[in-house]
């Protein structure tokens, strides 16, 4: 499978800062790649640092101007699925800010006993699909798992943050993970839940919005905190365009029932 995918960002800083991106396919993939940032026009290279998962995360200060951001990159078959330790299972079962999975332990418990493995998968994601609306702009960036179920909307990251918080009450490991997605409609960075069952981490899209087997892994950790494609600190830049593009040579057919790992 080949997978090309873009990203543009355009920031106006108004007071000089600290830019943290994640826009660049994570570590362990086959990819020829570009990344070329500049501000008023002039090149600017920011430094790349290793995250949790294979995150890359892109850092670099900025003085005020317009600061432009190109990313494309093509993604050559599929990489092997990340492995799992101890910490990672333990980590991913606590609650975090944007799923509290404590609050929603008995909710989970209820709605999915005797589940397990991908009949749990497929219960949650199914579960979590009809329950809420896809209504872009309908949350807030302070949004987390239980107001969304209490609004009962939200956008892709509302329904990874609920499928997360509902699995960890299970104490199934889960965490949220951003991703390139073709065929997605609108395009746009998307935002799914991977979850540790059967061996290997698998990925849970409950907005079915995309085939899992094409999504491209950018940023993987607890919840949006960790996964936000662009964090900025000390000072101030407004984001003014962001354009996503994602495409690859098949879509395939997606069946909830269906364990797979992203790669």
């Amino acid at each position: 499978m080949r997978r090309d995918v873009t990203s543009r960002l355009v920031l106006e800083v108004t007071e000089p800062a600290t830019l943290a991106l994640a826009v660049a396919v994570a570590r362990g993939q086959d990819a020829d790649e570009v990344l070329d940032v500049r501000l008023d026009g002039a090149p600017v290279v920011p430094r790349e640092l290793a995250d949790a998962d294979g995150t890359r995360l892109h850092v670099l200060d900025a003085g005020p101007g317009e600061l432009v951001v190109d990313y494309r990159a093509t993604v050559h078959g599929r990489a092997e699925p990340r492995p799992a330790d101890e910490v990672d299972l333990l980590r991913y079962l606590r609650p975090s800010r944007y799923c509290e999975s404590d609050t929603l332990a008995a909710t989970a418990g209820a709605e999915f006993a005797g589940l397990a493995g991908v009949d749990l998968l497929a219960g949650v994601s199914s579960w979590v699909g009809t329950r809420l609306a896809y209504v872009p702009g309908s949350s807030l960036p302070t949004d987390g798992a239980v107001r969304t179920l209490l609004a009962r909307r939200g956008v892709c990251r509302d329904f990874a943050h609920l499928v997360v918080a509902l699995l960890r009450g299970l104490d199934v490991p889960a965490r949220v993970v951003g991703v390139y997605a073709p065929g997605l409609a609108p395009m746009d960075l998307h935002a799914v839940a991977e979850a540790y069952v059967e061996g290997r981490w698998c990925v849970v899209d409950a907005t079915t919005l995309a085939p899992r087997s094409t999504l491209v892994r950018v940023a993987t950790g607890r919840d949006a905190a960790d996964t936000a494609f662009l964090s900025v600190y000390r000072g101030r830049a407004d984001l003014r365009e962001l354009t996503v593009g994602a495409v690859a040579d098949t879509l395939p057919d997606d069946d909830v029932r269906t364990l797979v790992s992203l790669g």
